[in-house]
């Protein structure tokens, strides 16, 4: 077994606990760019062998199919990434718990879950690493959040930077600003298909064919977000460059702050913040209830 005190990721053992579409951008970035090798990637879940099988299709990673090789695969691996959802965590980190070794590192995938309640349920300081990465790292581009638990060595630290600086971007932060990366990043993106789907839909309604909307408004935002990403400008600048005095822009904007929309945004990611401590609260109540 690799010991730890290599930071490569491609010597390691890594157990993804839930086969699900944020475990497969992850498997899908570390495998691709040839951060980690495939054949030290076990997959498994609680019973959907064809998804398990699908992925080692896809990856060449290594299916656990019965109880015994899943146990065997927790037991022995360098890294166990967590990835079910978040209603079977606990139960999840409870089964786990006799099987795990103390150096073992866990990855947390789980909305709210705090590593506070990880420890709890595992009775140990077991070294964790809480994350929330996004759906864009499905493509390559997304942004995590990452926070680490004391016992983590910094050995573990460049483990799980590599891990998902292979799907995009990574930002370190301290875990109770994770809920506001939750707001701001894990559900972010969803907020921008819903503007687009207003755009879209209101470009339908003046006249535009679908197919030239929906064209038009992607390229809008792509090149939007790609003009923030080079020219390094604060939003609010490059927003003030493109706004005439009594000019188009102008009279959308206006319009916008006039059906409250700043506020509509700030009121929605304070939102899904206590939302994300919410589902986490419920996780650590049911699981400590028992």
């Amino acid at each position: 077994m690799a010991n730890l005190s290599s930071s490569k990721l491609k010597d390691r053992t890594i157990v993804f606990y839930g086969a699900g579409s944020m475990a497969e951008a992850i498997i899908r970035g570390i495998v691709d760019t040839g951060v980690a090798t495939p054949g030290n990637i076990t997959v498994l879940n609680r019973s959907n062998g064809d998804r398990l099988l699908e992925l080692q299709k896809k990856y060449g990673v290594v299916p656990a199919l019965t109880p015994e090789q899943k146990d065997a695969a927790l037991a022995r691996s360098d890294m166990i990434v967590l990835g079910m959802k978040p209603k079977d965590s606990a139960a999840a980190l409870l089964t786990l718990k006799p099987l795990l070794r103390s150096e073992q590192l866990i990855v947390s995938l789980i909305a709210g879950l705090t590593i506070q309640t990880m420890h709890r349920l595992l009775a140990n300081e077991q070294p964790i690493v809480r994350t929330m990465p996004n759906t864009s790292s499905s493509i390559g581009l997304g942004a995590t959040g990452i926070s680490f638990s004391a016992s983590v060595p910094e050995e573990g630290r460049a483990l799980a930077l590599s891990m998902f600086g292979a799907i995009g971007m990574t930002s370190v932060v301290e875990e109770n600003l994770l809920q506001t990366v939750t707001a701001v990043s894990g559900s972010g993106p969803a907020y921008i298909y819903y503007m687009m789907e207003a755009m879209i839909r209101s470009g339908i309604e003046q006249g535009l064919a679908p197919e030239a909307a929906r064209e038009l408004v992607v390229q809008t935002v792509r090149g939007a977000a790609e003009m923030v990403r080079l020219t390094e400008e604060d939003p609010a600048e490059l927003r003030r460059k493109v706004t005439s005095p009594n000019g188009t822009t102008q009279a959308a904007i206006e319009t916008l702050e006039r059906h409250g929309f700043p506020e509509a945004v700030s009121q929605a990611m304070r939102r899904c913040a206590e939302r994300a401590e919410e589902m986490g609260q419920a996780i650590a109540d049911e699981a400590f209830a028992r």
